[in-house]
């Protein structure tokens, strides 16, 4: 009798065991299960930028400008009006917005339109031909602000997407990825380092976002690069946030952008000046070609062919990076060059004259 109870009990006393078990082990189960059911939805989700455009979209406004002008007539000369499309990025929660110059350039008039339908008139803080910045203002408050992110450099192959107003159709976004930094060979003096994607860019583009996978604006979009001989896809311009954003804020405080100016031209260094700079194992300078008479650098004994090593004490590394910091200079500061002029090291100051743009 006792061995057929003991028969019976096994079978529960062995049940209960794994049912103690399963109880204590249930919950790294059940997160294990959970962390599979994820991971296979997740697999199976469409790549999406959506939350990144919920972000940034709100704002990105739409620009209608209204402007006249006078063309020979058979009789006597006709004023005409014309209006011009373009789209802005509003930069603050009180009313500024950054657009393109050549969008706002001799308006009459600027509308602007929000995505929720709300219409507001503009005014014009200040522009830039440089850059072809320009900053607006509109009387409203809490307006979308879009996402910033400083010190978030665009590199070559990110995603990048491009929200403006198309031939006028409404918001359209547009995809694609950094092809090229720092092009600065589309301005003649080589200041504005654009950035080159390949989300399209057509009319009423201009001025709209260029913003990362998660929202973040990398830039103001430009503009596409035209050549009438040539049928050109897929190379479209913007001017990177940093640049945009310091432009934005000398407009608003100066109503125009005040860039320091040396007066003079240089190359990287070739290998003569690599040559001569041995002596002082540095392998990295420019090379003086040009000084313009009675320009800072030239009332301040700077010469053609000197070898420019550093600037205020830092070892100058290149030659984008030596303009972009004069740039950034305010007009009559002064600066030290470290000069290397026939084997002396020389220290030569000057103060920064003004650039007019």
């Amino acid at each position: 009798m006792k061995t057929f109870v003991q028969y019976l009990l096994r079978p529960t006393v062995y049940g209960l065991a794994i049912a103690f078990l399963v109880l204590v082990l249930a919950p790294q189960f059940k997160h294990l299960n959970f962390l599979e059911t994820n991971q296979h939805e997740h697999d199976n989700r469409p790549l999406s930028f959506a939350h990144a455009v919920r972000q940034a979209a709100p704002a990105v406004v739409n620009i209608y400008t209204t402007s006249s002008d006078t063309i020979p007539g058979f009789i006597r000369p006709v004023r005409r009006q014309r209006q011009e499309l373009g789209s802005g990025v509003i930069m603050s929660e009180n009313g500024y917005i950054l657009t393109n110059h050549h969008v706002v350039d001799n308006a009459d008039s600027i509308n602007v339109y929000l995505q929720d339908g709300r219409h507001l008139n503009a005014e014009v803080i200040g522009t830039d031909r440089l850059t072809d910045l320009a900053v607006l203002k509109v009387d409203a408050n809490n307006l979308p602000v879009i996402p910033q992110k400083k010190r978030l450099p665009p590199q070559v192959g990110d995603i990048v997407l491009a929200i403006g107003n198309p031939l006028n159709l409404g918001q359209a976004i547009t995809q694609g990825i950094i092809s090229a930094t720092g092009r600065s060979s589309l301005n003649p003096d080589g200041l504005a380092n654009f950035i080159q994607m390949d989300a399209a860019i057509n009319e009423g583009n201009s001025g709209g976002a260029l913003i990362d996978s998660e929202g973040n604006l990398v830039g103001i979009n430009v503009s596409a690069y035209q050549d009438r001989y040539r049928d050109i896809q897929g190379i479209f311009f913007a001017v990177p946030y940093e640049l945009a954003s310091k432009v934005m804020h000398k407009l608003i405080r100066y109503g125009r952008v005040r860039r320091g100016y040396l007066g003079m031209e240089g190359i990287p260094i070739d290998a003569q000046g690599r040559d001569a700079l041995s002596s002082i194992t540095q392998i990295a300078g420019i090379q003086v070609k040009l000084v313009e008479r009675n320009g800072p650098a030239a009332q301040a004994g700077v010469q053609s062919n000197d070898i420019l090593l550093k600037l205020n004490g830092t070892q100058i590394t290149s030659l984008t990076e030596f303009r972009d910091t004069i740039a950034e200079t305010l007009p009559d500061d002064k600066v030290t060059l470290t000069v290397l002029r026939a084997g002396n090291l020389i220290e030569i100051t000057v103060i920064v004259g003004e650039r007019r743009s």
